[in-house]
């Protein structure tokens, strides 16, 4: 989302019209759900997806169509054949998507573009809400340290709203809210070649990462530059160092050594994270098991440790591994984590 609305910025202070093509609801099988984008710049250029396939196809022969015409409108999409408005695809579901026209005049809207990517920064969850009618759209941001900002809309209209996933309220004014940074931090505690590769992956998935390690030469921008916080410090002090650790936050450990990943350990387990993994043979993960139960954990905290790390993917390769790790953090986000135990 960061690339996408760096784009559009860009293309506004050019003096370039663009469209963003948004899915607002989905419902039955579809390629991608709400929330999912896709920029049609002026010159008929895109960036980001909306599925792929028909549908993204007719999307673009929409927003080409309306940047000549300086409009926004909302359109459905059925991906079953044989319907109405069939598009060739047999997904079995429907996709509504909003046709959203930015002009480089706008100084609201890019007032709230600047917004959204300052909080795609920021720690802790915050919102793009949209509102929509016949006269046009605006949009605001929402967090939970400044409210509604860009927009006049109750609480109670939109509280129900800010979930984990877009979500779409239609009344005289449809109303569309989607998370721009969800909430929780991963923290990695390492920052070798696995924790290089997976903090880009995670970047792109809209993880918000922070790197720990007591290597000062590592705990840089150089290989971490999407990282949003770099920390460097030993590693028996993690914890002191950071600060809190919620209930939302991941946390990765992948550090150069067994102590180093104990050291870590050992202190993440007194804290509520959502998950916790540790890179490591199976013989060390025993080890490990062995040291932590004499040390006064129970059965149930070591529970908590998804070691080895990642899904079972056969990975070998630092980027394969990270790959294996980012798709368990994503089972994880979703909620869907159990079905791989």
């Amino acid at each position: 989302m960061k690339r996408l609305f760096t784009t559009l910025l860009q293309e506004l202070d050019s003096g370039h019209s663009a469209v963003l093509c948004g899915i607002v609801a989905s419902r039955g099988s579809t390629p991608r759900g709400a929330g999912a984008k896709m920029l049609v710049l002026d010159d008929g250029d895109t960036i980001g997806t909306i599925g792929g396939g028909a549908v993204e196809y007719r999307a673009a022969q929409m927003a080409v169509e309306l940047l000549g015409k300086k409009e926004s409108r909302f359109e459905s999409y059925r991906l079953a054949p044989g319907d109405v408005a069939d598009v060739g695809m047999i997904c079995g579901g429907d996709v509504r998507v909003y046709f959203q026209y930015f002009d480089p005049a706008d100084r609201e809207a890019r007032t709230a573009l600047e917004d959204a990517l300052a909080l795609l920064d920021a720690p802790g969850p915050s919102w793009l809400v949209t509102a929509m009618d016949g006269s046009g759209w605006r949009m605001g941001t929402c967090d939970r340290s400044r409210g509604l900002r860009g927009l006049e809309i109750p609480m109670e209209r939109l509280e129900p709203l800010l979930g984990s996933r877009g979500m779409l309220a239609e009344d005289e004014t449809a109303l569309f809210a989607e998370p721009l940074v969800q909430a929780g931090t991963v923290y990695l505690f390492g920052g070798g070649h696995v924790a290089q590769a997976l903090a880009h992956i995670l970047a792109t998935t809209d993880f918000r990462v922070s790197v720990y390690d007591q290597r000062k030469q590592l705990v840089s921008r150089e290989f971490f530059p999407e990282a949003a916080a770099r920390l460097c410090g030993p590693f028996p002090e993690a914890l002191e160092r950071i600060g809190t650790i919620t209930g939302d936050d991941y946390i990765v450990i992948m550090t150069p050594g067994h102590q180093g990943d104990y050291e870590v350990l050992s202190q993440m387990l007194r804290t509520p994270a959502k998950y916790i993994g540790c890179i490591g043979s199976r013989k060390k993960i025993a080890v490990t098991r062995e040291r932590l139960l004499a040390d006064g954990f129970t059965e149930a905290d070591i529970g908590r440790v998804h070691a080895p790390i990642g899904l079972p993917i056969g990975g070998e390769t630092p980027a394969e591994v990270a790959v294996s790790v980012a798709a368990q953090l994503i089972a994880c986000r979703s909620g869907r984590l159990e079905a791989f135990r």
